[in-house]
């Protein structure tokens, strides 16, 4: 079977600076910000450590700006990175996790999942225009004694994201 990988999400903006200056505040970094026409424009960012970059500008899609619903922005730590995110500015939603989750029916409860189980724990933000994005938390390391190695927790066969 071939190999299959995403490696870009194309993001429908309205204003490509303003989305270009909202992304680099949160740390993404610029790969490409190519123009050879008043009519086209690309830029690419990547978050930090990820092999899935983001695009947008003028000409590449038809869709509304504002349409991307639910792009999923995975962290190890959910609540350092909500922390550091809100340090920079932005307006996220409170942390929440799925209730039940071994039988999962869509609730969430407040808080981080105090075990924190991968694809538990969540919060939301939206850029500029209004794309929506989820802050997931998986892979997260339990603080160890001194000494100690940490060691990811293993994430079942049944999570849901």
């Amino acid at each position: 079977m071939m190999n299959y990988k995403i490696e870009v999400v194309t993001l429908p903006v309205a204003d490509v600076d303003r989305a270009m200056a909202f992304y680099i505040a949160l740390g993404f970094v610029v790969d490409v910000d190519y123009r050879p026409s008043r009519d086209y424009r690309v830029v690419q960012l990547t978050p930090p450590n990820s092999g899935c970059s983001i695009q947008f500008g003028a000409g590449l899609t038809d869709a509304a700006p504002g349409s991307a619903r639910a792009t999923y922005l995975v962290v190890e730590d959910l609540e350092t990175s909500h922390r550091e995110l809100s340090e920079r500015g932005l307006e996220l939603g409170p942390i929440t996790h799925k209730a039940e989750i071994e039988n999962w029916q869509g609730e969430v409860q407040a808080g981080i999942d105090n075990q924190h189980r991968d694809y538990a724990s969540l919060s939301t933000f939206a850029d500029p225009d209004g794309n929506t994005w989820v802050l997931q938390e998986v892979g997260h390391r339990l603080t160890e004694p001194a000494g100690a190695t940490a060691v990811p927790r293993a994430s079942g066969s049944n999570d849901e994201r």
